[in-house]
């Protein structure tokens, strides 16, 4: 992934000479002596990779989360009938390795 930042955006302020106290009124500086960077120089270039990323987040339906289900799976939990299936476990984290590392094979 490449990231390009030329400017970190931080502003550019010229320091008021005089009085050290807190209030604005105390220090004295003309409107036009305080300069603040330009943020049209700053760039952030994306890859192809992280705009995909950000489509498939916008495109995200809340509704994948099924309301009974979770009500069945906490009911179970509650009263301990929940069962554990390892078999299935295994086979589901093995087909995420497969997606992450792009291989066919198990």
């Amino acid at each position: 992934m490449s990231i390009t930042i030329s400017n970190n955006g931080t502003p550019q302020f010229a320091q008021a000479t005089g009085s050290t106290g807190n209030g604005s009124a105390s220090t004295a500086t003309s409107a036009g002596s305080a300069s603040v960077a330009s943020p049209a120089s700053d760039q952030l270039k994306l890859t192809d990779s992280a705009r995909a990323l950000q489509q498939a987040a916008r495109n995200h339906d809340a509704s994948a989360i099924d309301p009974q289900r979770v009500e069945q799976v906490r009911q179970a939990l509650a009263s301990g009938s929940y069962q554990v299936n390892p078999a299935r476990i295994a086979d589901r984290m093995l087909a995420l390795e497969q997606q992450i590392s792009g291989s066919g094979k198990v």
